[in-house]
């Protein structure tokens, strides 16, 4: 290896030493745990509400094996949007994969994630897989070939993790609250890019994002996504497909915040309105980092500033 790639691996294994690891990801947990109430949760979900502003978890997970966490890792939480990028792979990892990008496109969205306007004037074609009607029409897709779609959401999620399990009460009470999901649904079925019945593929999409997992968990199951395709159980998708996942998340991932996020930490991510944040180091870890106040963009505040501390001190970056 030598000239670019070599400089990128350099900078990617800096500060990579697993007990040096642990030590820093205990002292962001004292740096950045919430004091004070800062920020907001998503009003239209109950079970958000009652959160402790002061929860703050971290997990590092590295591609040789090794997991290090600090703070609230074995919480359970609502992994909300999180599960975008599950389903997604889900998708790309079966054979007609490649069919839902006609479908959907990658380019981000510069609205919020919940958005009308932009899909009624775009003519039901989704900016990308991670605003909400983009997730719907993955879960459509999914829905074609796996009627429990997500079951098998929950499945690739927990089977790395060994957790994770569907918040039964989180995810009556959020269903029940879903009529921006419903219109959502219903506009792309007016619009001609939904096959199944929009109340199925509504229910589907908010029981994958009322999964309850751990930071320790969500870092083991996202790993495959650092490690060309392959996690803890094997291969889930494609180095290709883990690449092009990267770049969505890169690009699209942290809803209308995006451009910012990736200025200021340089990698691929995606949240959830419960607080979490996937991280991918390429070819070293994946991270999560939990804290449930967020910003105006539905940002974890806390955790995006640690993310940010962790990748200057680490020198981890895709650029």
């Amino acid at each position: 290896m030598s000239g670019a790639p070599a400089l990128l691996q350099a900078r990617r294994s800096a500060g990579v030493d697993p007990d040096a690891l642990g030590g820093l990801l205990r002292d962001l947990v004292h740096e950045f745990r919430p004091a004070r109430v800062q920020g907001s949760v998503p009003g239209h979900i109950p079970h958000l509400a009652a959160a402790d502003f002061r929860h703050f978890g971290i997990a590092v997970a590295m591609v040789s094996g090794e997991v290090r966490t600090a703070g609230d890792a074995g919480e359970p939480f609502l992994i909300q949007s999180i599960s975008k990028v599950f389903s997604l792979a889900l998708a790309l990892g079966h054979e007609d994969g490649p069919a839902l990008w006609s479908r959907v496109l990658r380019e981000p969205s510069g609205t919020a994630f919940n958005s009308l306007v932009q899909l009624e004037a775009e003519r039901g074609i989704p900016r990308n897989p991670f605003i909400n009607a983009g997730a719907l029409v993955v879960t459509d897709h999914l829905l074609d070939t796996f009627p429990d779609a997500s079951d098998q959401v929950l499945g690739l999620l927990s089977g790395p993790a060994g957790g994770g399990a569907v918040n039964t009460e989180a995810f009556e009470s959020e269903l029940a609250r879903s009529e921006r999901n419903f219109a959502l649904a219903h506009f792309l079925a007016d619009l001609g890019n939904l096959r199944n019945r929009p109340s199925e593929v509504v229910r589907h999409y908010v029981r994958q994002c009322s999964i309850e997992m751990s930071c320790a968990d969500v870092a083991r199951a996202g790993l495959f996504l650092a490690n060309d395709g392959v996690g803890p159980s094997g291969r889930v998708v494609s180095a290709s497909a883990a690449k092009r996942i990267g770049a969505v998340m890169l690009t699209c991932g942290m809803y209308d915040a995006a451009g910012e996020f990736a200025y200021r930490v340089g990698l691929p991510s995606k949240s959830g309105v419960g607080g979490g944040i996937l991280t991918v180091v390429p070819g070293v870890c994946s991270i999560c980092v939990w804290s449930p106040r967020l910003d105006a963009h539905g940002n974890s505040l806390a955790g995006t500033a640690a993310l940010a501390e962790l990748a200057d001190r680490t020198g981890w970056s895709i650029f």
